[in-house]
């Protein structure tokens, strides 16, 4: 198993309702497209490490939605929900986001997987929230550790096989 130097690049510029996400991945664009769209991989590396993660369902399809719950050890429950606005194999997914526990307050994710050389991809997300506060608080509440440590478990997964 290898070990991987892949940073994740967070950019939330000053004032602005975006967050800007890039992260490459040493493993081909259809492994890590199939990673964010399959139920049973997305559960083993999406949030934070002492998350466990439940996929209730989930239709990565055009026109599709899902919803899973984040569960910690001491017996606290996270729900998210979204729909599939767009889903284009192996290139693109357009969905929606939305906290369960901040209802309302609904982000739109735009991620794109392009091709590298040597058989690598590059994953671009980019967040658009209702406004900068609802930003702020995806901030607050530590979504930059969740990505980080999520996408290391992805990693971990992309080099072992698993997928």
């Amino acid at each position: 198993m290898s070990t991987t130097t892949n940073t994740t690049d967070i950019r939330a510029d000053a004032g602005s309702p975006y967050i800007d996400i890039v992260r490459e991945f040493d493993a081909p664009r259809e492994r890590v497209f199939r990673a964010h769209c399959d139920p049973e991989l997305f559960a083993q590396w999406i949030g934070p490490d002492r998350l466990e993660t439940v996929i209730e369902h989930m239709e990565a399809r055009t026109g599709g939605s899902y919803r899973f719950v984040q569960r910690d050890p001491s017996g606290g429950e996270y729900a998210f929900r979204g729909s599939f606005h767009e889903v284009v194999e192996p290139s693109r997914v357009v969905m929606t986001f939305e906290f369960e526990g901040a209802p309302g307050h609904v982000e739109m994710d735009t991620s794109t997987f392009t091709d590298l050389p040597g058989g690598r991809c590059r994953l671009e997300i980019h967040s658009t929230y209702e406004s900068v506060e609802d930003r702020d608080a995806m901030l607050a509440a530590g979504m930059e550790g969740g990505v980080t440590e999520g996408y290391a478990k992805l990693d971990a997964l992309l080099a072992d096989g698993a997928l």
